[in-house]
């Protein structure tokens, strides 16, 4: 008898295979093997050694692309600012395409732990609600100097605003000064509980003077990103007089602002037409509402900052509001989450609101209900939403910041480089 080699062995059991494959031998039909694994002492020398380059190549472009990534990874959670690690991962997410999962994620997230229904405040929430806070002076004079005497007229702390939950607590609605100049309280805030179901979260509600306050507009380092004249960060030497900060919109690189990004002749995105806009002055001042039918392009415009349509319109929620497709991507619309928003009083004042628990509707309200003739929504989720106030009395040139409620990023996130765009606001 003819001794048979393994490899002829392999291949006797191969022709058998691609038989009984076809329906040969009354047998039962097997899945063929398109790539037959054979053991190494099966191989010919030529066979072994592409074997030994194709899986070490394959080695090699994995180790690659692992590096790669991690190399990326490592730049997004050690870049400047002060973003969480969490809110790092998600911009570097978006950034390489992947904000659809990142979306995903997130609706996964809230459908496993959605905001609590009923219950109270807590109790560090319910003692800032009934506090009433010392007045603060941006740019105070030195301890020991003689008072100046305040401006007149003096601007009255404004009416208390309806509570939305039947009863209302202890100072809920009780406007209280967050910052001062002049002796003036030129920014003021109150603290409201945001619907009848979400009891156990607040709504904060800033109101700061038009007259007596200049705005300007910051880019972030990352978003809009680019070279601009305005730094991403307020720096020593420029902080005499800040009364207060708030967040940017939705990002302009990735289209989720549906709008654009513009400061001192440099544009980021494209200014679209029908977008909610912050508009920002040459002489300090602020304007809000749509851009093409409220607000127009100038000479005097320095600054303008898009984020998708109006909440408040005309003095009215806009009869939309519960549109997904206006609001946020899938149902985030509907989400009760951190939220903010800003707007402008018939008289030319801003209204500024932050929640924990807002779905676009509630912000809209809220904003409608605290005087906004015209609104817009800005960021949400956790990482971005921030309102602060300033307080100089110690240190005119290096005020104090507190923010109006506590979410990720600590008061001081616009004292150092700010990854995303913002709003400084200095007492005149």
């Amino acid at each position: 008898m003819t001794q048979q080699t393994g490899g002829q062995i392999a291949q006797r059991r191969d022709d058998a295979d691609s038989a009984e494959a076809a329906g040969g031998g009354g047998g039962r039909p097997r899945r063929r093997r398109l790539l037959p694994w054979k053991h190494k002492r099966d191989l010919t020398a030529v066979q072994l050694r592409r074997r030994k380059l194709v899986t070490r190549s394959a080695l090699g472009v994995c180790v690659l692309c692992a590096g790669t990534v991690g190399w990326s990874v490592g730049q997004a959670l050690t870049y400047p600012g002060k973003d969480s690690n969490m809110a790092r991962l998600a911009e570097w997410a978006r950034d390489h395409e992947l904000g659809f999962v990142v979306n995903k994620l997130e609706d996964v997230q809230y459908n496993m732990h959605p905001p609590k229904v009923g219950g109270t405040l807590s109790a560090d929430a319910l003692a800032r609600m009934k506090a009433t806070a010392p007045a603060t002076t941006a740019g105070a004079a030195p301890k020991g100097a003689p008072a100046a005497a305040p401006a007149a007229p003096v601007i009255p702390l404004r009416a208390p605003m309806r509570p939305l939950v039947t009863p209302g607590l202890p100072g809920e609605g009780v406007f209280r000064t967050l910052s001062s100049a002049h002796g003036q309280p030129i920014v003021q805030g109150t603290y409201v509980r945001p619907d009848g179901d979400h009891t156990s979260y607040e709504a904060a509600v800033a109101w700061i003077s038009g007259k007596h306050a200049r705005f300007q507009l910051h880019p972030g380092f990352r978003e809009p990103g680019g070279t601009f004249s305005v730094p991403p960060t307020i720096p020593k030497g420029q902080r005499t007089g800040l009364v207060a900060t708030w967040n940017g919109g939705f990002r302009v690189t990735d289209g989720g602002s549906r709008g654009g990004f513009y400061l001192n002749g440099q544009t980021a995105g494209d200014l679209r037409d029908g977008a909610a806009s912050e508009v920002f002055y040459k002489d300090g001042s602020i304007r809000i509402g749509v851009w093409g039918r409220d607000v127009h392009m100038t000479k005097d415009v320095v600054g303008v900052r898009q984020c998708l349509e109006l909440m408040v319109d005309g003095g009215r929620v806009v009869p939309d509001i519960g549109d997904d497709s206006k609001w946020g991507v899938t149902d985030q619309s509907k989400m009760f989450v951190e939220r903010s928003g800003v707007g402008v009083t018939a008289q030319g004042d801003i209204i500024m609101v932050v929640g924990q628990a807002l779905s676009a509707r509630t912000l809209a309200e809220l904003m409608q209900r605290a005087g906004a003739v015209r609104a817009m929504p800005l960021d949400m989720n956790r990482a971005w939403p921030s309102f602060m106030s300033y307080d100089g009395s110690k240190d005119p040139s290096n005020p104090k910041p507190t923010n109006i409620l506590d979410f990720e990023d600590p008061p001081d996130r616009y004292y150092v480089q700010a990854t995303r765009d913002f709003v400084a606001v200095y007492a005149r």
